[in-house]
């Protein structure tokens, strides 16, 4: 498996991943698909700084992660939020934690002090990948989301990371 920064040709692989989760599952709160040209806005948004790497085994982009803005305000700026999402037949195999492995690398390098996750309580799998690469649990938003005709938790995770 290779990780690599993501080129807009990844554009179509990203979006059919994140569009699974949007449709089956609560990793995400979206609840509507995103189109092509949104997809392609959001990874150009994050160029820089604020970085998206994809997983490539045999050829396919099998999962993905980004580096985002944390809040707009400028005393923010030294903070950044992730995502991680993994094509759902290669789940379980590691795919998260090397994705979540080099996010953390790039934040040292970039000079981020903190990265913030905010996790859907029902992703099990991702708050022990995250507990796994040194995310502590901070804190618990309840209710605040709404998906499937239920109320979603968040766990807020956060790990700080020593600037290369």
């Amino acid at each position: 498996m290779e990780i690599r920064l993501a080129h807009v040709k990844d554009t179509e692989f990203i979006r059919e991943i994140y569009n699974d989760e949007v449709m089956s599952g609560t990793a995400t709160f979206d609840i509507a698909p995103r189109t092509i040209q949104e997809q392609r806005d959001w990874l150009t948004e994050r160029s820089g700084a604020h970085v998206v790497l994809v997983a490539e085994s045999d050829g396919e982009i099998v999962g993905f992660g980004s580096l985002s803005r944390y809040q707009r305000r400028p005393a923010y700026s030294t903070t950044v939020e992730n995502s991680v999402y993994v094509r759902p037949k290669d789940q379980g195999k590691g795919v998260g934690l090397a994705l979540l492995g080099a996010l953390i690398e790039k934040a040292s390098e970039h000079g981020f002090h903190t990265i913030i996750a905010r996790i859907s309580a029902e992703s099990k799998g991702s708050i022990a990948t995250h507990k796994k690469a040194g995310f502590k649990e901070v804190g618990r938003e309840k209710e605040t989301g709404r998906k499937f005709g239920r109320w979603l938790d968040v766990v807020v995770m956060q790990r700080f990371v020593e600037i290369a």
